[in-house]
């Protein structure tokens, strides 16, 4: 096996540091695209009570972030009535989080606003152009899964 000459090591590098760049810049402006939403923190706090994920301990988990922080986020989420606390049935000791209607709507929302933002700038692309992100779609789709 020869090794990468450095030339290209280089090349690659800086391919990386600019995706990864155009990336977060790209997720960013997303986040705020509809600023009558929730937070950009509420928000990904409802997502991944709808896929599943039930009780702050596992949210704090997923989040990365400190159990009384996610505490503190979970009662604004009930006190803005997105979330409804339940003891858990196996487990007195736990509390099981659900999404109300409301927190439903406001996921619903967000992603049409979204999504319409994105597709706004990329039908302002030419179909070339469209085609490459349709090929980078899923190369970043590969990545992203492993």
């Amino acid at each position: 096996m020869s090794a990468t000459p450095p030339a290209e090591l280089a090349e690659v590098a800086d391919v990386a540091a600019r995706l990864r760049l155009a990336c977060m810049r790209i997720a960013r402006r997303i986040k705020y695209e509809n600023p009558e939403a929730l937070a950009p923190h509420l928000y990904s706090v409802l997502v991944h009570i709808e896929a599943g994920i039930a009780t702050p301990g596992a949210l704090a988990e997923a989040e990365k972030v400190a159990a009384p922080s996610m505490t503190r986020t979970v009662a604004a989420l009930v006190e803005e009535g997105y979330v409804v606390r339940a003891p858990d049935p196996d487990d007195g000791r736990c509390v099981r989080l659900t999404l109300t209607p409301a927190a439903l709507e406001v996921l619903a929302s967000t992603r049409a606003s979204r999504d319409a933002w994105m597709a706004r700038r990329v039908g302002e692309l030419t179909a070339y152009e469209q085609g490459v992100l349709r090929e980078a779609t899923a190369i970043l789709e590969a990545l992203n899964a492993t």
